[in-house]
């Protein structure tokens, strides 16, 4: 009889935790054979497509480059409970040899990124391309961990938990080594329409 109640209640089980628990993405695809988005010392724009956002960030670090990274990016489609992407713009930019905090204004999510490299400073600036979902608002924000680990290092950043979503980054500036390490700030979001707005 016990034998009898597990066959019929492990699927049961198994089916409600597929559907109401965090489950995670699966493997990330950066592209046509996993190229770079750009090459060293030349500025690049990347855009998901539309209805998509960032969820994985991967580079390496060149010295002999001018202290230059190449950079990719994943893309996934955002939850089906935020709806179509009601618009998209592109952040204020933040100036190379600085360290900067920014995230999207209006609620937005990072739904890609834009560089320019300035050899003066062997630095990047940067820009956000964000997407607001209907009026749908962060919670349950956090930063990631420093990436890469320390300068100079290799850098994979990968979101695995399913409904968290990339809002924007700080970042610090190493006048020694001439690279950045980065923390992206991470939220969820809520699947009703809210009055509230971040600045």
């Amino acid at each position: 009889m016990d034998i009898f109640l597990l066959c019929v209640f492990l699927p049961l089980v198994t089916l409600a935790w597929g559907q109401y628990s965090d489950y995670y993405y699966g493997p990330y695809n950066y592209g046509d054979n996993d190229e770079w988005v750009n090459v060293y010392r030349q500025g690049f724009n990347f855009q998901c497509p539309p209805g998509q956002v960032i969820v994985a960030v991967r580079s390496v670090f060149s010295k002999k480059e001018g202290s230059d990274r190449l950079w990719n990016y994943a893309c996934m489609p955002a939850s089906q409970s935020l709806g179509e992407p009601t618009e998209c713009w592109w952040e204020e930019i933040n100036r190379a040899g600085t360290e900067w905090y920014q995230t999207c204004s209006n609620n937005g999510l990072v739904a890609g990124f834009q560089s320019q490299y300035f050899p003066s400073v062997l630095d990047r600036e940067w820009q956000f391309y964000c997407c607001r979902y209907s009026r749908r608002c962060p919670y349950s924000c956090w930063l990631t961990t420093e990436y890469p680990g320390h300068y100079g290092e290799d850098m994979d950043m990968m979101m695995y938990t399913y409904d968290y979503y990339i809002r924007g980054a700080t970042t610090t500036f190493s006048a020694v080594h001439r690279d950045r390490q980065w923390k992206f700030i991470v939220c969820r979001m809520t699947d009703y329409d809210c009055s509230f707005q971040n600045v």
